[in-house]
């Protein structure tokens, strides 16, 4: 959708919430402008010899609750909108699960399927080094995002330490667990999505068993995600990737699914299985119990939200759903459960590998992954009881918990001089 700024949905939101919530401008205005932000020239010298220059970004949204916490994106569309209002997404998501972090986030406009391992390495590197002023583990900690993984937070943390002169795990999470990662990391952001619609669905008074589900994207997200749900007994109907959307009414055979696309460098549209093949849109409109939009941003827009069939909207992307769009959905009745509660089972987790680091004592998956279904519950709870108390729809719910422990930070603090 050209024109579309994601930063301005971020400034309305927070201005509907703290409406309600009865705050002055003077008391928010400081949420709706990032802290820092520090735009960087990558050049990165190619398997080929030549040598070609990224634009890169590094933005802190907020440090008021804590250091800023947030992914790296390496994509084509990267640019300094998104990350300013992926920065701000993380600000509220830290504040509604109540952890010590800010927000921020980091991309890079390139597309990493066209380097080469290498190519790939010493464009990491060299970002590392230009942001490394800003970042730290007690002041602004990355992980993965779309287009990076634990491969490209181990680079970093092997830059940073280079830099320093010590090892220093903490610069990062989403790391291997030999370079003192978490155990149950890699799998958190689509748990905490399966556990966010696993409490909406027995809010709702339904059971999971058989409901019909549909996950846009196959990444790390929407795998897990698929996987998980299909353990609980959800009816996964249809998936996607960038090349397509395979689609079986009866479901589709998820672990089978995800093996081949483990295989390499394999998509959708190869895959021989019993399925049909739709396109991204198609599946948007499926008549499903649950949609989980986990590729990217804009996703459901103003101009496709009146054909969204579903009855509930589990958001594991950030931003899958824009505010015009939000509007059309909550008139249609559709329950969504926005990005900064549904997705955030990965700071959560995140944080649980950011703790380990600077305890050196590490945990096993069952104590990460009872710790993270605890925080999800209790998030879950605040954020619908508020909705139901206030009679708002529960992203507005989420951002009158988060903007209340955030403007009571900033209150407790004072503005500075």
């Amino acid at each position: 959708m050209s024109g579309y700024n994601p930063f301005n949905d971020v400034r309305a939101t927070i201005d509907k919430a703290a409406g309600l919530l009865g705050y002055t401008p003077s008391e928010y205005e400081v949420l709706k402008h990032p802290e820092r932000e520090l735009r960087v020239s990558v050049p990165v010298r190619m398997d080929d010899g030549s040598v070609r220059v990224f634009e890169g970004y590094r933005v802190q949204h907020s440090t008021v609750r804590g250091p800023a916490k947030g992914g790296i994106r390496f994509h084509p569309d990267v640019n300094d909108d998104e990350v300013r209002a992926l920065a701000a997404w993380m600000t509220f998501k830290c504040a509604v699960v109540g952890i010590p972090y800010g927000g921020g986030k980091g991309g890079v406009v390139v597309n990493p399927s066209a380097l080469s391992k290498e190519e790939k390495s010493r464009l990491t590197r060299c970002y590392t080094a230009k942001i490394l002023p800003i970042i730290g583990p007690e002041s602004d900690i990355p992980a993965p995002d779309v287009g990076t993984n634990a491969e490209v937070m181990g680079w970093i943390v092997d830059t940073y330490s280079a830099f320093k002169g010590y090892s220093s795990p903490g610069v990062v999470t989403g790391k291997p667990l030999e370079l003192g990662g978490s155990k149950g990391r890699k799998e958190a952001t689509g748990r905490g999505v399966m556990i966010t619609a696993m409490n909406a669905v027995n809010a709702l008074g339904k059971k999971m068993d058989g409901l019909s589900v549909a996950v846009q994207g196959m990444g790390n997200v929407g795998g897990i995600s698929a996987k998980l749900l299909a353990e609980k007994g959800a009816k996964i109907v249809a998936v996607s990737d960038v090349s397509c959307a395979v689609y079986n009414k009866g479901g589709l055979p998820i672990e089978d699914i995800l093996a081949f696309l483990d295989e390499g460098k394999k998509l959708l549209k190869d895959y021989k299985g019993s399925a049909q093949v739709i396109s991204n849109e198609e599946l948007l409109s499926l008549d499903v119990d649950i949609l989980v939009p986990a590729a990217l941003e804009n996703q459901i827009n103003k101009a496709n939200a009146e054909k969204v069939r579903a009855k509930i909207i589990v958001e594991g992307a950030n931003g899958p759903i824009t505010v015009e769009a939000d509007e059309i959905l909550d008139k249609k009745g559709v329950v969504v459960l926005p990005d900064i509660l549904a997705n955030a089972g990965g700071v959560t987790v995140s944080y649980f590998e950011w703790v380990q680091n600077l305890q050196s004592f590490y945990w096993d998956e069952a104590e990460v992954n009872n710790r993270l279904q605890n925080i999800m519950d209790d998030a879950f709870k605040s954020v619908w009881d508020i909705s139901k108390e206030k009679g708002v729809n529960l992203r507005t719910g989420a951002y009158l918990i988060a903007i209340k422990r955030l403007v009571d930070t900033i209150n407790l603090r004072g503005i500075w001089p």
